[in-house]
């Protein structure tokens, strides 16, 4: 039996929102689910939830430029673009990034939305009642207060 290899995780860096630059190797071009808008309005009420995944853009001479492009959550992206031009985010706000320099950017992108589970429809019908119970009660010891 062959000793199988330690994997080592890609490295998680806060980077400021204006050194993100949106990635032409996405593979995701076809818009569905919940609107830019809506993300954005998510964001601000819950924070970003994911992390973004970003490789740093490298010059003619392979040295890092402190620029990075994203090629999986470009969603994600645009929704903080987005507070960001309603000046309800910092230009500068960091961003928490998983930072990539293996493999190529478009596998990543791939992985990141093919790997994706969407949550079975009885699955949310059950977590909406009890969500609704949470929130009652956390509104009713607050009011009390």
């Amino acid at each position: 039996m062959t000793k199988q290899q330690k994997i080592t995780l890609s490295a998680s860096r806060d980077i400021p929102f204006n050194k993100l630059t949106l990635s032409q190797s996405n593979v995701r071009h076809v818009k569905a689910g919940v609107s830019i808008e809506e993300l954005a309005e998510d964001i601000a009420r819950r924070t970003l939830l994911s992390s973004i995944t970003a490789r740093p853009v490298l010059d003619e001479s392979g040295a890092e430029t402190g620029m990075y492009t994203i090629p999986a959550g470009e969603r994600r992206l645009r929704a903080l673009e987005l507070l960001v031009k309603q000046k309800r985010m910092n230009k500068t706000a960091l961003v928490p990034c998983i930072v990539r320099t293996d493999g190529l950017a478009e596998e990543d992108s791939l992985a990141e939305n093919v790997q994706r589970a969407p949550l079975h429809p009885l699955d949310q019908f059950r977590a909406f009642p009890t969500m609704r119970e949470r929130a009652l009660s956390l509104f009713d010891s607050q009011s009390r207060h």
